[in-house]
């Protein structure tokens, strides 16, 4: 599959206004909610054909944001104050969120990540489609807190522990369901990139960063081969942050390009480059031959379009280190990775979208 996908995406798009009042309104899984659900996602499935991208998601319509699969099917989480993160947006500070969902109890998973999702869209996508889970590393730096979560898991280390079985078992689901396309969204390697972020690994996580990075990466795998099957392509997302159209992290990949490119067993890498934010494509020179990189050169947080000429520049820049032929191209993020979404209209969205499909059909003609 992965020569045919030139024009990717990340897979969650702005929700429509009628599904965000009624979440505001508290509503989460009612028929009511499920219905205006419904009818969006095959609004957005149409949309998306019709644009002609190569491969399609639901929209993450169906959750609260992109972890909402996993924190609405298991037990364990307080929804009360988080972890606080100071977002950034255009360079400026934004003001402190906290993130919701801190670990206070062992958790207990009630049913299937998905199993609310795979039906609809396997029955409705007409084309090859794709689910996203949350990364297992994600939630070690986000969920565990100390002194509130200590008592179910002593270190962040044994939480990874129970959260990786889980995405494993969803992972293994996935492939048994015929899911064409599986995709892990993993925001927190970008905390080894960015010398802040590095810091507070030492001082909140308890540990070097670098060996929290071998334990990312083998979480990640072990997830990886639980759903390794033929014909199933596997993908993971780095990202830097995407809330409202912010970010908490900076760095090039260089520092842990030549030992994640080479470990993580995916056939395609989703890679942030809308700015500088991100680096060079240098890095890219560690990429296993006949792995594909998804160049995330559109920006999905903002609303400004970019220049197709300049999209097809920076993508030869690129084929320097990786072979055009294992290059695709995609936003550089989701466009609601939190049920708001970032600051632009779906209008704008599908402009985006658009152009990453005509320069793909250009590039890749």
């Amino acid at each position: 599959m992965s020569t045919k996908i030139r024009a990717d995406h990340i897979g969650s798009f702005l929700r429509p206004a009628d599904i965000l009042e009624a979440r505001h309104q508290g509503d989460d899984g009612s028929a009511h909610l499920h219905e205006l659900e419904d009818r969006a996602i095959l609004r957005v499935l149409a949309k998306q054909r019709e644009i002609g991208l190569d491969v399609l998601s639901d929209g993450e319509f169906r959750r609260n944001g992109f972890m909402g699969d996993l924190t609405a099917a298991v037990e364990g989480f307080d929804f009360g104050e988080g972890i606080p993160r100071a977002w950034k947006a255009g360079g400026v500070a934004a003001a402190s969120q906290p993130l919701r969902g801190i670990v206070t109890s062992k958790l207990k998973q009630k049913r299937e990540l998905t199993e609310h999702e795979v039906p609809f869209l396997k029955k409705n996508a007409n084309g090859p489609y794709k689910m996203t889970l949350p990364s297992a590393t994600q939630f070690p730096a986000i969920a565990w807190k100390k002194g509130t979560s200590t008592d179910a898991y002593p270190t962040p280390s044994d939480l990874l522990k129970d959260i990786t079985e889980i995405i494993k078992r969803e992972m293994a689901a996935l492939a048994a369901a015929g899911v064409p396309y599986i995709q892990i969204d993993a925001p927190r390697y970008s905390y080894y990139l960015d010398p802040k972020w590095r810091e507070w690994l030492r001082a909140e996580m308890g540990g070097d960063p670098d060996k929290l990075l071998d334990e990312a990466l083998a979480a990640d795998n072990a997830c990886f081969k639980a759903a390794r099957k033929p014909g199933i392509e596997l993908a993971i997302h780095l990202c830097r942050g995407n809330n409202r159209s912010k970010w908490y992290a900076e760095g090039g990949y260089d520092a842990i390009a030549e030992k994640m490119f080479t470990t993580l067993d995916v056939d395609r890498f989703l890679l942030e480059y809308e700015d500088e934010r991100s680096g060079s494509f240098e890095p890219l020179r560690f990429v296993p031959k006949g792995k594909v990189v998804v160049l995330g050169l559109v920006s999905s947080k903002l609303p400004q379009m970019e220049d197709k000429a300049e999209l097809i520049k920076r993508i030869e820049e690129a084929s320097k280190f990786v072979p055009l032929e294992n290059l695709a191209l995609s936003p550089q993020c989701g466009f609601a990775s939190v049920m708001e979404g970032n600051e632009m209209t779906e209008d704008q969205q599908w402009a985006k979208i658009k152009l990453v499909v005509d320069t793909a059909r250009t590039v890749w003609h």
